[in-house]
C-alpha cells in the first residue's frame, strides 16, 4: 500500500480533516503515564502532533517514506520508516521494547494493516495493564441533501476500484476485529460516532475526492473518474468554487487496554 499513497501524497495532506484535540485530551486521561506514545501509520503527521500535547516522546511511524518526507516538524515527535520488510521483533525494539508504550493511535490506516500480526505487535508494546490502543476513521460527510446526493453519486462511480480493505471504512469499523479490553470508547462491534466539524472550499473538496485511492487506481487503469465534466458538475451543486461550507464529517472510534 505504501507505493498507492506515495502517489497522492500532496492530495492526502490537504484535504483530510482536523481531528478535534479532545479527542487526545479523552484518551491521555486514560493512560497513568504519558512518557511515550506511537502514531502508527502517521502520515502527515497530523494525529503523532496531536498525541505530543499530552505525552513526553512521539513516534510516529509510516511505510511510506514520501508521507513521511511531508510530516510536520515538532519537537517532541520523531518519524520513522517501517517498511514492512521489518520484523517484528525489530519492530518492537525501534518503537521502544515490551511493555513501553503509554497510548498507541492509528487515524484512518488500520483497516490497510495485517490485523493479526499488528494486534501481535501492539499486545507487545503497550504497557501493562492501562496502555491505550486507539484507532479511528471516517467515511462520510454531510454538507446539504442536494450535495450529498451528487457526492454519493460520484461515490458510487468509485466502487469497482476500491481494494476490499476499505470495506471496513465503508461499514464504520462496525466489522473490524478488535480484540482488546473495552473501556468505553468504542469497542468490537459497536464503535463510538463521532463527528468532526470543518469549512471546506469546493478546491478542498475536490483535493479530498483525488486522494481517495480508488480515484487513484482507475486512472491508472486508465479511467479518468474526475474528468472535466464530472468536477463541473459537482461544482455547480456546491454553488461555486470559492464557496466555503460547513462540513460535517461522520467518524468513529474503537479503543482498548491490552488484555491479559
Amino acid at each position: 500500500m505504501a507505493g498507492l499513497f506515495d502517489k497522492q501524497t500532496e492530495a492526502y495532506l490537504d484535504a483530510r480533516p482536523t481531528y478535534p484535540a479532545d479527542w487526545y485530551s479523552i484518551l491521555a486521561n486514560r493512560t497513568s503515564s504519558h512518557s511515550l506514545a506511537w502514531d502508527v501509520g502517521t502520515g502527515n503527521g497530523q494525529a503523532a502532533i496531536g498525541v505530543a500535547e499530552h505525552y513526553q516522546q512521539v513516534i510516529g511511524s509510516d511505510i511510506s517514506e514520501a508521507q513521511l518526507k511531508l510530516a510536520k516538524p515538532h519537537p517532541r515527535v520523531r518519524y520513522l520508516h517501517t517498511p514492512l520488510s521489518l520484523s517484528d521483533d525489530d519492530l518492537v525494539k525501534l518503537i521502544g521494547g515490551e511493555n513501553s508504550v503509554d497510548l498507541v493511535t492509528v487515524a484512518q490506516a488500520v483497516h490497510w494493516f495485517d490485523l493479526p500480526r499488528f494486534y501481535s505487535v501492539i499486545n507487545r508494546v503497550l504497557r501493562k495493564p492501562d496502555g491505550v490502543f486507539a484507532v479511528w476513521g471516517y467515511n462520510d460527510f454531510v454538507i446539504t441533501p442536494e450535495i450529498d446526493a451528487a457526492l454519493k453519486r460520484f461515490h458510487d462511480t468509485t466502487i469497482p476500484y476500491w481494494n476490499d480493505n476499505i470495506k471496513h471504512i465503508f461499514d464504520g469499523y462496525q466489522t473490524l476485529p478488535f480484540p482488546f479490553e473495552d473501556m468505553g470508547l468504542g469497542r468490537e462491534g459497536s464503535p463510538l460516532k463521532l463527528d468532526i466539524p470543518k469549512q471546506l472550499s469546493f478546491e478542498g473538496v475536490l483535493g479530498m475526492l483525488k486522494s481517495w485511492s480508488a480515484v487513484v487506481t482507475a486512472k491508472e487503469r486508465g479511467v479518468d473518474l474526475l474528468s472535466e465534466s464530472v468536477v463541473e458538475g459537482l461544482e455547480n451543486v456546491w454553488g461555486g468554487s470559492d464557496l466555503v461550507r460547513d462540513v460535517g464529517y461522520k467518524a468513529f472510534m474503537l479503543a482498548g487496554n491490552p488484555r491479559p
